[in-house]
């Protein structure tokens, strides 16, 4: 007897994959409560790399694979781009292989929290002359120009470091689309930063011209960034930036201490743009990767009137482990015409999870929770007048 005797039988092994998939892409989901009143998180990854099709991994001609070998591995799924259309929930995935190069792959869910499902080939993204090395991060915005437009990283070798193989230039990719099948690839956006990454088009025109949310940085990865950024350009077939502005600044002993950078593209409320965004620090154990949120003017999106101290979301339990832990980050939400919002994350950059609040709890959050006061003192005063307002009307700690 050898250690392969259950798997020997090809047809065996064949139904026992198929079961098991099957299982996983129709398991339902559940909020887990009470929560803390702002969002609820979902008791299970809504993708994960076990949901990729099997036909994407597995040769299933007996011939060529008589062992059912899986042929092409799929690593994680991860920080999806988000979007609503024909009454169907659609994640633009970044699905990772063994060969650590991502691909983006359209999934979609009848409710928005389970049941997500890709559809049977990823996406064919047409390449510019200069060929992507590696893609990922999708943002998509329905812009009022009646694109479905979609921002993302696109990495390339550094010509300055030719014998460096971790030297990297990071630009904004654009393409654009109807349906999430046929891609337009346009021209990479153009500023006056050397590396861009995070960069997110604003889903309307300002003063005819389009917005965008930047993250000016002079290195790939390990450099500090002076925030995030405000840009405008007069088209997207030939998208240029000739100035930055910084929307929200990195703060020292904050969530947002080494970098930061936009989510996904903000929402249009009654009381302002809310946004969405994941802040970075330097701890012992590495980067943590949380995500806070903010206000900004209707007219002015580049101006920030609310600044909530603190995290929205950070990794929880099992979110914290993955190819890089300690980390959540986010680039898709969707809100529905209820005013529910459906809030995509990734753990780890390794699986995607999701978390459902209303516009009504985001606003309630933004307006009334208080600023980070930035010194400890202070923050602990906050935290006593809190207490003591409490106390003084009533309230009793239980027994």
């Amino acid at each position: 007897m050898t250690d392969f005797d259950e798997f020997d039988r090809y047809d065996d092994r064949r139904a026992r994959l198929e079961r098991d998939h099957a299982a996983l892409l129709q398991r339902p989901n559940e909020p887990l409560r009470p929560g803390n009143g702002v969002f609820a998180r979902w008791r299970h990854p809504v993708l994960t790399r076990e949901h990729a099709p099997l036909h994407w991994r597995y040769d299933f001609d007996r011939g060529r694979n008589p062992f059912l070998q899986e042929r092409l591995g799929v690593n994680a799924a991860f920080n999806a781009g988000a979007i609503r259309l024909d009454g169907a929930y659609h994640l633009v995935v970044r699905v990772e292989g063994n060969d650590r190069k991502s691909f983006f792959a359209v999934a979609s869910s009848p409710n928005g929290v389970d049941r997500f499902r890709y559809r049977d080939l990823p996406i064919d993204m047409p390449e510019t002359a200069e060929r992507d090395t590696n893609v990922y991060d999708m943002r998509l915005v329905a812009h009022e120009d009646g694109w479905v437009y979609g921002l993302f990283c696109t990495e390339r070798p550094d010509p300055a470091r030719p014998d460096d193989p971790s030297a990297c230039i990071a630009q904004c990719g654009i393409a654009r689309t109807r349906d999430l099948t046929a891609w337009e690839r346009l021209p990479d956006l153009v500023t006056p930063s050397p590396q861009q990454r995070n960069v997110v088009l604003h889903p309307e025109f300002v003063d005819g011209r389009y917005g965008f949310y930047t993250r000016p940085q002079q290195d790939f990865i390990g450099a500090a960034s002076p925030g995030f950024g405000w840009g405008l350009a007069d088209s997207m077939a030939d998208a240029v930036i000739a100035e930055e502005t910084i929307v929200d600044p990195c703060v020292f002993h904050t969530v947002k201490e080494l970098k930061n950078g936009q989510g996904p593209a903000p929402l249009r409320t009654p009381q302002g743009w809310l946004h969405l965004a994941h802040g970075v620090r330097n701890t012992a154990a590495g980067f943590r990767y949380v995500l806070y949120l903010l206000l900004t003017d209707l007219d002015e999106p580049w101006r920030v009137i609310r600044r909530p101290g603190g995290f929205l979301i950070a990794p929880r339990a099992d979110e914290r482990t993955g190819d890089v832990s300690n980390v959540v980050f986010c680039n898709g939400w969707i809100r529905d015409e209820d005013g529910r919002i459906f809030i995509y994350y990734a753990s780890a950059d390794t699986r995607m999870h999701v978390a459902t609040t209303t516009e009504e709890r985001l606003l309630d959050y933004a307006l009334n929770t208080p600023e980070d006061p930035l010194f400890s003192a202070d923050c602990a005063r906050q935290r006593i007048a809190l207490a003591q307002a409490n106390l003084a009307s009533g309230y009793r700690p239980p027994a």
